[in-house]
């Protein structure tokens, strides 16, 4: 895309008339060439997510960071504006709707308004996740934003971070084993996110083997390819970071059971996901038929799972099935099948079985966006006046964080650069010389 055409792509509004959000994505897929048995978008729902920004201050200075340099001097956005913000969301996709509240680091907000905003998001039907770094995210916080409505916290952990003390990915386990304490019991969905690039991606293997090894807590690993966006010294993707070989390395650390792209969420330049089942400390794909995952996803737009609580989701999938008895026979033959092939580990594992899904997100340079790619996005970002695709909103970052201080006379002088403390000095602005060779340390 052209700087013109980037700068023209239009955001997201609610108003009235407006086509059925679900219909709209079905569309948009199909114009794409991502229509297709096994597309998740525009069957179980009409967006991944939507990421609220309630801060843009963050008390990390990662390599790799979609942050600009001047969002350390952005003030925060009033309570008024993200609940505004909540309800749009709601207007344009509907109850049900996955809401990351993020930042920078969301857990910087005042407690009591981070707890607020969880809890509007909840009482307007949203399925609000915390996305943090875990530093502040501990036990008595985590504890009292799941009484107030979050169904979701994802930890994001890797050597980007810089964190003292911790020279490689293995190190950093125990930084994710003390966030999988944190929220062990807690009636939460919990993911990892991590940043791939040059300085990890040998060690991808082992992050994966990681996640299997506490799959009895964590559901989700999702594994974010760097781009070039943002304020991060380290600018440029390595040759050898592509899809294909973080897709490899994560099926080596997952035994191989992996099957990439039989669920297929959005367009698949930019997200590929695999389900699997972990019985014994070791993996199996959850289905090795590719054709009854996407029949039985098909089949169920209309079942809605409870993600914090297995117990609930298998009674409601059991009352599906009751209703729909044309699939109690397919379905038995796959549980059949994999008890089986399973056997072993279940007799080892006296019966014990947790799903974990691995998603690896493949996201764009910020000079290099392409149409069709952000037409079939399903990761939006909330904007003053509706959504963009994240890729987008990173790559026009300033435009859309200084809009409300432009229009509403906050800060009507609202131009980079500000002027940033050597506290607020961050990434490239803090060091011009940084790094550009993808390694990060």
């Amino acid at each position: 895309m052209t700087p013109a055409e980037v700068a023209a792509y239009p955001v997201e509004t609610p108003h009235a008339g407006r086509d059925d959000p679900m219909a709209l994505t079905r569309r948009r897929m199909a114009a794409n060439g991502q229509w297709q048995p096994g597309q998740v978008a525009g069957r179980r729902w009409p967006i991944g997510c939507v990421a609220l920004e309630i801060t843009q201050r963050c008390n990390l200075d990662c390599t790799i960071c979609y942050l600009s340099e001047i969002s350390e001097a952005v003030p925060d956005l009033p309570i008024a504006e993200v609940e505004r913000r909540i309800d749009m969301i709601h207007a344009l996709y509907g109850p049900g709707t996955n809401l990351q509240i993020t930042g920078g680091e969301p857990t910087l907000r005042d407690r009591a308004e981070l707890l607020r905003i969880v809890r509007y998001a909840a009482d307007r039907g949203l399925r609000p996740a915390l996305f943090t770094n875990g530093i502040r995210a501990r036990r008595p916080l985590l504890s009292a934003l799941v009484d107030n409505g979050l169904v979701d916290v994802a930890f994001h952990i890797d050597l980007t971070e810089q964190l003292k003390g911790y020279d490689s990915e293995r190190a950093l386990h125990a930084v994710r084993s003390r966030c999988i304490e944190a929220v062990r019991g807690l009636p939460l969905a919990v993911y990892f996110n991590t940043t791939v690039f040059a300085g990890n991606l040998a060690e991808v293997p082992d992050i994966a083997r990681f996640f299997v090894a506490h799959a009895d807590v964590v559901n989700l690993a999702s594994f974010q390819i760097q781009a070039d966006t943002g304020r991060g010294i380290d600018r440029f993707r390595h040759d050898a970071v592509t899809l294909p070989r973080v897709e490899a390395a994560i099926n080596e650390g997952a035994d191989g059971a992996l099957i990439f792209g039989q669920l297929q969420p959005g367009h698949g330049e930019c997200n590929r996901y695999a389900m699997a089942l972990v019985c014994n400390g070791r993996t199996h794909a959850l289905a090795p038929d590719g054709g009854f995952a996407a029949t039985m996803m098909d089949a169920t737009q209309d079942l809605t799972l409870e993600r914090r609580s297995p117990a609930r989701s298998i009674a409601r999938a059991a009352r599906w099935l009751a209703a729909h008895p044309r699939h109690i026979g397919p379905t038995l033959g796959w549980v059949a099948g994999r008890g089986w092939a399973m056997r072993r580990d279940l007799w080892a594992a006296r019966g014990r079985v947790h799903k974990l899904s691995f998603m690896i997100h493949n996201f764009m340079d910020a000079g290099a966006l392409q149409c069709e790619r952000l037409d079939a996005c399903i990761f939006h970002t909330a904007t003053e006046e509706g959504t963009v695709p994240m890729c987008l909103h990173n790559a026009r970052r300033n435009e859309f964080i200084l809009s409300r201080l432009r229009a509403h006379g906050d800060r009507p002088d609202a131009e980079p650069p500000f002027q940033l403390t050597p506290k607020t000095l961050k990434g490239r602005a803090k060091h011009p010389s940084g790094g550009s060779d993808g390694v990060g340390r």
